[in-house]
């Protein structure tokens, strides 16, 4: 062993130990130390909420060292067969163990469902392209499972089911009943069956092996796609026993969203074991179930604590942890196909008579309609126009470090609510100007995405995902929660503050509308003139081949945490806009759910593309003002999946195209040749050339 490599080890196994200590010192303390110990059957119950997250944790791990993909909508394959399953019990009246066969026979066919009709279209797409495919997957599913109750005519809530037979335990002053004894069972026989399926079975050793080169497996005869369905019928049966057995103990969410709690739990164990890892994972996603229960033990607890608790263990496993030893950790996010950016008018054309007075007419037309908005449309509707300028600026941070930087943010408008919470106390409680405000909470935005963003940077490969939604839980839970930051934050109405020190008068709608406009005016220049600039290319650049922008000697950490700075300040100035357009500080806007919605503008609207940003923002809000709530999960979800399907690009790679289509009718129409826009005649022409037959004769004779 070289030098280098036992560094290299020696460090790997002394962060694995650091990590190992630390989950054991946060256990010992939240059980042992804890100003209340945790009683035996305290700990008890937490191990059996740790066994349930560790089915979707495993679920998790499954699905990655298969497809090298980090699947979001793991807790919804389960929550569509176990609502099937508690409806059939509770509305219908089937019995207990005939529920639980259909509901296992539901989830391995809407796995195997899942993976033939949308998984399978992405085979050959990069991983990170097939990840994003199963955030819109999520959205579907959701939706799915709020329509089920209907089918019953019912909307009961967190309805709980009956366990098939009468146990009671007393442990350690806990009440134990049947559906922890099946817990007890079910949990450990999913272990130990999933470890001799990967372990003994030829598809399971298969499965391990086509993780690591799925190309060259297929090369060598192994049925990858075949494999790839297992795979994800397995994955969905975890999630379904896990969400079948917590619907046992605490009962399910029916027609409601699923929170997130329970699927970032699942989430910080897969980190915790790299997603590769099942004894860790298992382990990690226990000693999280003991914590999270031992916490709701102590007086005076608040869900908000657990979740403060979560985002915590996420970010210290991302920095003890560290990247993948075999290097493949953020191999999934080096191939960005579906980040197109518009390419400028080509200099050909650019200064054609019918192209400038084009440019001209269609600019100023825009220009003059965003202006005469307020003129036609109702105070409701100018609203929405304001909130979907605002979403464009949030859109916007998103290019810069999603389509540019390459890091996945699912956390945006968390940053937007830490903008809101600084720039409303500042108007609000201290009295200061607007401009001032925007510009502290940019800044605030920007040192916490600089912060959360390290770690990411770090790790590599997805985690930035990770982290970034654990902190929207923890932000929209805790920290703009008026219980326990309410002398920090801004209460009750806004009023509508100074700008410019009563230089200019925003009290009205349409002003205030008319200074989102101009905010967003002025972060377009920024953004490309970031894009035109030495950062915006080595930011593209780290994108696509880290490695080779470190061999120049170009930092690529401090390029990447300049990108996550102008990200957060952009969607923090976004966020203080809000809070005074929606006159007070609303924590729904802030929810990991529209952080999510976020992320899907920029997807819809095309991950590279600022033009993009815009119609993404216009397509999603406005659908979420068109459509019943129920239904909007097809704009967003459905939208995202379609347009990564149809229109990798986005919409505007699509307007794109349009454009090029018609620059390529004047090129042909003036007979000039492009070849950006792929000219449609060859520049070499056919030369006759007449040759002498006597000379040719007389070559032949001499030779």
């Amino acid at each position: 062993m070289s030098t280098a490599n036992r560094r290299e080890w020696f460090e790997k196994a002394l962060s694995e130990r650091a990590l190992g200590l630390v989950a054991l010192v946060v256990v010992f303390f939240a059980v042992i130390v804890w100003p209340f110990p945790s009683p035996l059957g305290v700990v008890l119950g937490g191990m059996l909420v740790g066994g349930r997250i560790a089915l979707i944790a495993l679920g998790f791990a499954l699905v990655y060292r298969a497809s090298r993909v980090v699947n979001f909508a793991q807790g919804d394959l389960g929550q569509v067969p176990a609502t099937l399953v508690v409806l059939l019990v509770i509305s219908a009246g089937w019995s207990y163990w005939l529920a639980l066969v259909i509901g296992v026979a539901a989830s391995l066919t809407l796995g195997g469902l899942v993976e033939v009709l949308i998984i399978r279209r992405f085979f050959r797409a990069p991983r990170l392209i097939l990840t994003v495919a199963t955030i819109g997957l999520a959205q579907i599913l959701t939706g799915l499972a709020l329509f089920i109750p209907g089918l019953f005519n019912t909307s009961a809530l967190a309805s709980r089911i009956e366990p098939p037979f009468k146990v009671h335990i007393d442990f350690g002053g806990v009440i134990f009943n049947a559906n922890d004894l099946l817990t007890m069972i079910i949990v450990p026989i999913a272990f130990i069956s999933l470890a001799l399926f990967l372990q003994r079975s030829s598809s399971g050793i298969a499965i391990r092996g086509a993780a690591e080169r799925a190309d060259r497996a297929s090369m060598l005869g192994i049925p990858v796609k075949r494999l790839s369905t297992i795979v994800w019928a397995l994955a969905s049966l975890l999630a379904f026993l896990a969400m079948f057995l917590r619907a046992g103990a605490v009962g399910l969410p029916i027609g409601s969203v699923l929170g997130p709690t329970f699927f970032l739990q699942a989430l910080a164990a897969a980190v915790i074991g790299r997603f590769e890892r099942f004894p860790t994972i298992a382990l990690a996603a226990i000693a999280l179930g003991v914590v999270d229960q031992a916490m709701t033990f102590q007086p005076g607890n608040r869900p908000a604590y657990n979740d403060l608790m979560l985002f915590g263990v996420v970010l210290v496993g991302l920095l003890l942890t560290g990247r993948s030893a075999k290097g493949r950790a953020g191999s999934e996010a080096s191939t960005w196909q579906a980040a197109r950016e518009v390419r400028p008018i080509p200099r050909e054309l650019v200064n054609l008579p019918e192209i400038r007075i084009g440019r001209w007419v269609l600019g100023l037309g825009l220009i003059g309609f965003v202006l005469s908005l307020p003129v036609w449309l109702s105070v409701s509707r100018l609203d929405l126009a304001t909130v979907i300028v605002i979403s464009a600026i949030v859109a916007l941070s998103l290019v810069v470090l999603t389509g540019w930087a390459g890091q996945v943010s699912l956390g945006q408008m968390a940053l937007a609510g830490i903008g809101a919470a600084v720039g409303g106390a500042m108007t609000a409680v201290h009295g200061l100007d607007l401009l001032l405000a925007l510009l502290g909470g940019g800044v605030a935005g920007a040192i916490i995405a600089v912060i959360i963003g390290y770690p990411a940077i770090r790790r590599g490969g997805l985690t930035l995902a990770v982290s970034t939604l654990a902190f929207a839980l923890a932000t929209w839970s805790f920290v703009l929660n008026q219980e326990f930051l309410g002398d920090w934050l801004p209460s009750g109405r806004i009023e509508t503050p100074q700008f410019l020190w009563g230089a200019v008068d925003i009290s009205t709608d349409t002003r205030l509308f008319y200074l989102c406009v101009g905010v967003l005016a002025l972060a377009l220049l920024a953004v490309r003139g970031i894009r035109a600039s030495r950062t915006g290319r080595v930011l593209i650049a780290i994108r696509e081949n880290d490695r080779a922008v470190r061999s120049y000697g170009v930092s690529a950490v401090r390029t990447t945490l300049a990108g996550f700075a102008v990200s957060g300040f952009l969607a923090a100035v976004a966020g203080v806009l809000l809070v005074h357009q929606q006159h007070g500080l609303d924590v729904t806007n802030f929810a990991p759910s529209e952080s999510i919605q976020a992320f899907s503008m920029v997807v819809i609207g095309g991950l590279g593309s600022i033009s993009g940003a815009i119609l993404g923002a216009i397509y999603v809000r406005g659908a979420a003002w068109l459509l019943p709530a129920e239904w909007q999960f097809l704009a967003t979800g459905a939208g995202l999946l379609l347009v990564l399907l149809i229109l990798p690009g986005g919409l505007g790679a699509a307007l794109a195209d349009i454009r090029d289509g018609v620059l390529r009718a004047i090129a042909r129409r003036r007979n000039i040749i492009v070849p950006s826009l792929l000219a449609d005649r060859r520049v070499e022409e056919l030369v006759p050339i007449n040759v002498d037959a006597s000379a040719i004769e007389g070559i032949g004779d001499s030779a």
